[in-house]
């Protein structure tokens, strides 16, 4: 049965302004770094991907090596796109990525121009697209003058291969570098793509600033900090959790201590009446310089609970006060080192 989108999916979605673009985001993207690669049933992903644009997410994410295997979400993604969403085209704002390890030898990772590109043909070829909406550096580069790195952002987007050029993990310096570098190229950075939760605010320490200086927008991925604020974790590890599988949550980080920073999250949550996942996507959009959060989907009820969120976007002072004591670092930014540098 063919697909047809709701008629009433632009209805309660908040839309959002990237920067001092004139790109409107939803306030909740859908991410496809999990659950999307060949170790899921393909039905599963065509029916989170419809309910989400039904609800009216217009952003699908992706990049190069997201699986697993590596390229298999953006196959997967590219089949259900000709087959669901096609028609729609001019309604999505769909990303990739290129910085992390994609096939081997010396020019199938980091940030040269040659990497860059070769990826980005390779990403619309899996996905059976004529251009991205974005095209982001997935990290930085320390060995590959910067200059290059954008260079080949700037030649994507000049190319028609891209209409915007992000970067993802880039320290405040580095971010305003890159922006001064973008900006005389003649193309504008138009989005940063940090990790940020209740559990790792790095980005409050100077990020956000520049971003606000530069005219640049801000979509936090892993707002529910790897699944730790989802609630799963409250009463020990379920077998088919994340942290189970060895899949971006290490078992260890979620220590007594943590937990009772997370337990303390719940209640003030149950408070507002909301649910965990809800109240720390809610508190991750707070700050109007934070454009839109990067959920995961492994169904479509988990999908709706998260989605749910905007529901209730609101906080007091009171409610905020509360959660900054317990919104404290759980050392679960594996992305570290490249907003390092």
């Amino acid at each position: 049965m063919s697909y047809v989108a709701a008629e009433g999916r632009y209805g309660p979605m908040p839309y959002n302004r990237t920067g001092r673009s004139g790109l409107r985001l939803p306030a909740v993207s859908l991410g496809l770094w999990h659950n999307f690669g060949d170790d899921k049933p393909i039905e599963t992903q065509r029916a989170i991907l419809r309910r989400a644009f039904d609800r009216g997410v217009t952003h699908f994410d992706l990049a190069n090596n997201y699986g697993p295997p590596y390229g298999s979400a953006e196959i997967n993604f590219g089949h259900l796109y000709q087959q669901d969403f096609a028609r729609y085209r001019d309604e999505l704002v769909i990303s990739t990525k290129a910085g992390y390890d994609m096939w081997p030898g010396p020019y199938g990772n980091w940030g040269s121009r040659k990497y860059l590109l070769a990826s980005l043909d390779q990403s619309l070829k899996r996905m059976g697209l004529d251009y991205v909406d974005i095209f982001y550096s997935h990290r930085f580069d320390p060995e590959t003058p910067l200059e290059e790195t954008m260079g080949a952002l700037a030649h994507a987007v000049r190319s028609g291969k891209a209409l915007y050029a992000g970067i993802s993990s880039y320290s405040p310096e580095r971010t305003r570098q890159a922006a001064a570098i973008l900006r005389d190229m003649g193309t504008p950075l138009l989005i940063h793509q940090p990790s940020y939760s209740m559990l790792n605010r790095w980005i409050e320490r100077g990020l956000l600033d520049v971003l606000e200086d530069e005219g640049v927008g801000c979509i936090a991925f892993s707002p529910l900090a790897q699944g730790m604020l989802t609630g799963r974790y409250l009463n020990g590890i379920p077998k088919d959790s994340r942290a189970a599988q060895g899949k971006s949550l290490d078992p260890s980080l979620l220590t007594e201590e943590s937990l009772r920073h997370v337990r303390r999250l719940n209640e003030i949550a149950g408070q507002r009446g909301q649910s965990l996942a809800q109240m720390a996507l809610a508190w991750a959009l707070r700050d109007p310089r934070v454009t839109s959060v990067l959920i995961g989907a492994s169904s479509v009820e988990q999908l709706d609970d998260s989605l749910d969120a905007i529901n209730r976007l609101d906080f007091t002072q009171d409610e905020l006060d509360a959660i900054d004591k317990d919104a404290v670092d759980c050392g679960i930014n594996l992305w570290a080192a490249s907003s390092a540098e």
